[in-house]
């Protein structure tokens, strides 16, 4: 039987599903497994119960925050917050391999810091990160990552 891993994420603007959708590709090309993209915010949209998953994953998330500059004078997490109530819900945190986050530079320190909040919050690590849609040598670079990480739980 294949290996299956699900690729978690939430995606606004576009980015993040289209770097999904590729390394979804990349993942046919060099394993084996069965690849389960699951899009929460298409789950909320259509009214799907949150479900517990069977295998393990990584979450993928962009950066949305309002308030502050994330760093000395607070942060407000915004439209992301379903992807924390997915991964919350049930035992899916203990499947959870890790999180990549995405954003733009131009933000700082505010780069890619929902990523490195929900690592804190669930106790599991930021594997890597990518702007904005990603390029092919960030898709290949957090494939391999992911790769190691499903051998090393084999």
């Amino acid at each position: 039987m294949k290996p299956t891993i699900y690729l978690v994420y939430i995606s606004l603007s576009g980015n993040t599903e289209s770097f999904v959708k590729r390394l979804k590709g990349f993942f046919q090309f060099q394993t084996d497994w069965q690849v389960e993209p699951v899009h929460v915010k298409d789950l909320v949209k259509q009214d799907i119960p949150f479900y517990q998953l069977d295998a393990p994953f990584v979450a993928f998330l962009p950066t949305y925050l309002e308030g502050g500059n994330g760093v000395d004078n607070g942060d407000v997490e915004i439209l992301t917050n379903p992807l924390g109530d997915f991964i919350a819900f049930g035992d899916n945190a203990e499947l959870c391999l890790g999180v990549v986050g995405s954003g733009n530079r131009n933000f700082n320190n505010q780069y890619c810091l929902t990523a490195k909040q929900y690592a804190e919050r669930f106790g599991f690590p930021v594997i890597d990160n990518f702007e904005l849609r990603g390029l092919q040598n960030d898709i290949e670079r957090i494939g391999h990552k992911i790769i190691a990480l499903m051998e090393e739980k084999a």
